[in-house]
């Protein structure tokens, strides 16, 4: 099976320094646990019957979960890293 990868999330142009990008970067990192929460509800890395890669596979499912999530963030997920993005910018500065 080939490995999807996803291409970096491309700059915002309401970004306008260092701050921006690291509340970006909190904002995507917020995303990628939600989603791979959301992941692991829909039972993606369990493990299969049919294979059955034993207890080191269980251990390091959560890992490969996990990864995926900040790739499907990092590519613009579903849209709740930037709607926090924008919140929380307007926060700052209102």
């Amino acid at each position: 099976m080939t490995p999807v990868v996803f291409p970096p999330t491309p700059p915002s142009p309401t970004l306008k320094g260092p701050d921006d990008t690291a509340l970006r970067e909190a904002a995507v990192a917020f995303e990628a646990s939600f989603l791979a929460e959301m992941l692991n509800a829909a039972g993606l890395g369990k493990t299969r019957m049919s294979f059955g890669g034993g207890t080191g596979e269980d251990q390091f499912a959560s890992f490969l979960v996990q990864e995926q999530a900040t790739q499907m963030a990092r590519a613009g997920g579903i849209g709740l890293a930037e709607s926090i993005f924008q919140a929380l910018k307007a926060r700052d500065d209102g």
